[in-house]
């Protein structure tokens, strides 16, 4: 008599993702971000880190629908929403659709936050229907802290918050593996679900060369390789094929 063997069915678990829009990059983490992960891009000064987060936020408008609050400690809206238009990038109108919400704070100003639990921030999430965020760049606020231990309970407090906004976020930074007190601290680089490392790498030949590492991301089978980083007219792209630094 053969024993009836039971063929256990089991449920394939769908992992949520939010597309960036930017073009070559998709493909290279499984089609997006996890749904309401922190992703975090660092870069050194020209590597195109504001970049890579406004079109993060303004493909998600146009492309998927997802109404964005961009934090910014450094840029000013004007030259901004300036810089942008050479793309086709209407900031200004979709500020005026209630879709794109242009917010400019003080470090000091989202130490109050973390006190507060929240406040206008969570607000405007709520009012706005956030559903993606990005905070440019979170060095500005790491500076505040002098002590390690508070500067991690702070990190760690600004991620929980976060969290509770249910929005896919971006975080900005200057260089990971730097020494100065201007690289992100490793509770940042921890608590990340990605790192993204944006390069702006002088060639022997004297010019320079953008690119793009995926250095980790959570869940995720992603691209391990260095990628050229190009700024075209119509904004920013991840190139095809692998490159050297």
């Amino acid at each position: 008599m053969k024993k009836s063997i039971k063929k256990e069915t089991k449920k394939k678990q769908v992992t949520l993702r939010v597309p960036t829009g930017i073009k070559g990059f998709d493909q290279l983490i499984e089609g997006g971000f996890k749904k309401n992960s922190i992703n975090l891009v660092a870069g050194g000064p020209g590597s195109g880190k504001t970049l890579f987060a406004i079109a993060f936020l303004y493909y998600g408008i146009i492309k998927y629908n997802d109404n964005a609050l961009y934090i910014t400690f450094e840029e000013k809206k004007e030259k901004l929403y300036d810089d942008v238009k050479t793309f086709g990038w209407d900031l200004e109108k979709l500020e005026k659709e209630k879709k794109f919400v242009f917010l400019e704070y003080t470090p000091e100003q989202v130490k109050k936050l973390l006190v507060e639990g929240g406040g206008i921030i969570e607000n405007i999430v709520e009012k706005y229907n956030i559903k993606r965020l990005a905070i440019d760049s979170i060095t500005s606020f790491s500076l505040l802290y002098q002590d390690e231990l508070t500067k991690k309970e702070s990190s760690l407090a600004l991620f929980e918050l976060i969290g509770k906004w249910n929005c896919t976020a971006m975080l900005t930074s200057q260089d990971i593996g730097r020494t100065d007190n201007e690289s992100t601290d490793s509770t940042v680089e921890f608590e990340t679900d990605s790192i993204i490392i944006l390069y702006h790498s002088k060639k022997k030949s004297g010019k320079r060369l953008r690119a793009l590492e995926i250095l980790k991301m959570r869940g995720t089978k992603h691209a391990e390789d260095v990628y050229s980083l190009e700024i075209t007219r119509k904004g920013i792209e991840v190139k095809r094929g692998k490159v050297s630094l």
